[in-house]
């Protein structure tokens, strides 16, 4: 099961149409905020596709959660933006609260910068910005053999 991960479209539903497009294959999209009204859009554009979205702190009239915990393939999946949790000065709080919730996986954005890391049992991921000088998103694979997380650059 591949899940695409987005964060911080900022309004370019272009940005976040080509992810979906070059990651055809992935059955769930994860929005992890600053981009409500495009997340919303890509649900109707792709309606065959699963589609979590949580609210970021530019989502000003979103009525979207701040955290989505959900699971897939029999992972559970700790989803946020991550403004909540101050991941720009360290991960270490939303690591804490995906811990708590026992979570296999955590999504943040926030930081516009993308990081991919595991930290004994927890696989951690953030996909960057789609509105990056250098646009990126990720992707989850979870395949009977385990999880890999990785990030990719978008191509314009």
């Amino acid at each position: 099961m591949r899940i695409l991960v987005v964060s911080d479209s900022h309004g370019d539903i272009l940005a976040l149409k080509n992810a979906v497009q070059s990651q055809s294959t992935a059955e769930v999209i994860v929005h992890l905020g600053d981009g409500a009204d495009e997340a919303e859009e890509i649900r109707f554009d792709f309606p065959e596709k699963m589609m979590i979205s949580v609210k970021g702190n530019c989502d000003f009239c979103c009525e979207k959660q701040a955290v989505e915990i959900f699971s897939v393939a029999g992972k559970k999946i700790f989803a946020t933006h991550g403004h909540l949790y101050g991941v720009k000065g360290g991960i270490y709080r939303a690591v804490c609260a995906a811990r708590e919730e026992g979570a296999d996986i955590l999504l943040f954005g926030h930081t516009h910068q993308p990081l991919e890391v595991y930290d004994d049992g927890l696989y951690i991921l953030n996909p960057g910005s789609l509105r990056n000088y250098i646009p990126t998103y990720g992707y989850v694979d979870i395949t009977d053999k385990g999880i890999i997380t990785n990030i990719v650059e978008l191509k314009r």
